[in-house]
């Protein structure tokens, strides 16, 4: 008998096993590699520190990476690859593309503010401090770029086939079902809720013999989000505060301002100017319009496409670095939605110093926050905040809206997996903190029947 270790693919669990962030999954058949994303580890600082390790194989043996969506946890690592020697394609959706050039850059342009900054102040225990990468290897990895359709099947590298399907998490998110070898295997990527304000479903599962799903919220159901913020904003801006929400650039500051349109046109909340301070959010919102305009296929039928849907009634894009500094001290109840979503880094950093020592301002949580974030440390309760390297005050309301997440929850999960046409042999969960994947795992065991397992970080298996 020939060694079972070559007569099957394998699949090695490089991230998002036992953690929800770094997303990387390496596929091999017979010498030849496909990495199914490139994400960056986020969070606490023992995961952030493994974005400097050097990568399980070297970068240059991988033939392509084929990309679910342009999260920063699903692509930010790229630029650290081309840096390293990859060279090949990166198959991505239109959508991912352009979402993605977007996340590179700024995630490039904030590293490298980051190592100015801890020059600056003395923060940093390295001398000098350095970006884990910069603006050219961001460039290099976007030109590597190669865009292909949902549904259609494309050779991504010697035997491997990937065919890319709506996945409803943000625009351009896609499942990637990945064939090598008269096997297939399916990844979820983030799969997005049934009931998303702006994108379709998640498109069903197609038959696989391996599935990897995402966990994130695996251990718990959404509360609806319809109304969630009217209360604390009434309240916020009543007693003439700040209502600042930390949101992703791409995707949920969306969903955050067609809800601020709601609430306003139907009077629950004041008219208030509306402030998106953040670059790459406005460039993300730019996407989405143009999404909006030309009536791509992953927009719902049953949306409300006004024609600013994303538009409160007064929405304000702050775009110079002085008009975010205005924004730490508004001087007027107001409504500031600023990146990054988890408050690890961006201008919505420096807002919360200001913003948080004042008990009439509110911080709204919308959405997943992970381990380590400073955002996770708000939501349980914390009271001092470290900042740029001293302590800040919280005094301010924090309220945690996790319902505003695009994730889908453990029930949305486990009906994806079952409308598959055939089980598959074994479904692997990830991307989730252990007791979200292990409870996620436990209700597929006992309600779907199949075998269910939370890969350890490293772990190698064959796909039979």
């Amino acid at each position: 008998m020939g060694d079972a270790r070559t007569a099957y693919p394998s699949l090695t669990f490089l991230g998002a096993a036992g953690t929800v962030t770094g997303s990387r999954f390496l596929v091999e058949d017979h010498g030849v590699r496909v990495l199914v994303d490139a994400g960056l580890f986020q969070g606490v600082r023992e995961l952030r520190r493994r974005n400097w390790e050097p990568f399980a194989v070297p970068a240059g043996s991988i033939a392509a990476v084929v990309l679910s969506h342009a999260h920063l946890d699903h692509c930010g690592y790229l630029p650290c690859l081309t840096r390293e020697g990859f060279a090949g394609p990166v198959y991505c959706t239109e959508g991912t593309a352009r979402l993605a050039e977007i996340v590179l850059r700024d995630s490039a342009r904030l590293q490298e503010e980051d190592a100015r900054y801890a020059a600056e102040r003395g923060t940093s225990k390295h001398s000098p401090p350095r970006p884990l990468y910069d603006e050219a290897d961001a460039e290099q990895a976007i030109r590597q770029f190669r865009p292909v359709s949902f549904g259609s099947s494309a050779e991504v590298a010697p035997g491997f086939h990937a065919t890319l399907r709506p996945a409803g998490h943000i625009l351009g998110a896609a499942t990637v079902e990945l064939g090598v070898a008269s096997r297939t295997v399916l990844f979820s990527g983030d799969l997005g809720r049934s009931q998303h304000p702006l994108l379709r479903a998640p498109a069903a599962p197609p038959v696989s013999d391996v599935t990897v799903v995402e966990s994130t919220y695996g251990d718990r159901a959404h509360a609806p989000v319809r109304g969630s913020l009217a209360e604390p904003v009434r309240h916020t801006l009543a007693r003439g505060g700040v209502v600042l929400i930390p949101a992703f650039a791409v995707d949920r500051t969306e969903v955050v301002l067609m809800e601020l349109r709601r609430l306003t046109l139907a009077g629950e909340i004041p008219h208030v100017p509306v402030y998106v301070d953040s670059p790459m959010a406005l460039a993300a919102l730019s996407v989405y319009r143009e999404a909006i305009r030309v009536g791509s296929p992953e927009l719902r039928d049953d949306a409300t496409l006004e024609p600013d849907v994303f538009d409160p009634g007064d929405l304000r894009e702050a775009r110079t670095v002085d008009e975010s500094i205005a924004l730490n001290d508004p001087g007027r109840p107001c409504i500031v939605v600023s990146a990054s979503g988890m408050a690890t880094g961006g201008r919505v950093v420096h807002h919360l110093a200001s913003l948080l020592p004042d008990p009439r301002n509110t911080v709204i949580l919308a959405g997943y926050q992970a381990v380590g974030t400073r955002a996770r440390d708000l939501a349980e309760g914390a009271r001092q905040l470290k900042i740029h390297g001293r302590y800040v005050s919280v005094r301010a309301d924090i309220v945690d809206c996790p319902e505003f997440s695009v994730h889908a929850d453990a029930g949305e999960l486990v009906a994806w997996l079952a409308s598959a046409p055939e089980p598959p042999t074994t479904t692997y969960v990830v991307h989730g903190e252990p007791e979200s994947a292990q409870a996620l795992a436990a209700r597929i065991a006992d309600e779907l029947d199949r075998a269910a397992v939370c890969p350890r970080p490293g772990e190698r298996v064959l796909v039979r």
